[in-house]
């Protein structure tokens, strides 16, 4: 088999498989990248109200 061959049988092959793995390292990058993360203890008690996640619920159910 010469490189001619190939590259005519496995063309599709040799582009998409890096090019799937490029973007698949990006996307990576990009969600574990610092600017994009989102902040979970504020999101989690805006969600879920005060009675659930917040310092403040605990403090009056004890009571």
């Amino acid at each position: 088999m010469s490189l001619k061959t190939i590259w005519k049988d496995y063309k599709v092959l040799i582009i998409m498989v890096p090019s799937l793995a490029l973007v698949h390292w990006g996307w990576f990058h990009i969600k574990s990248s610092p600017l994009f993360q989102v902040k979970t203890e504020s999101s989690k008690s805006q969600v879920l109200g005060p009675a659930f996640g917040s310092q403040e619920s605990h403090e009056t159910l004890q009571a």
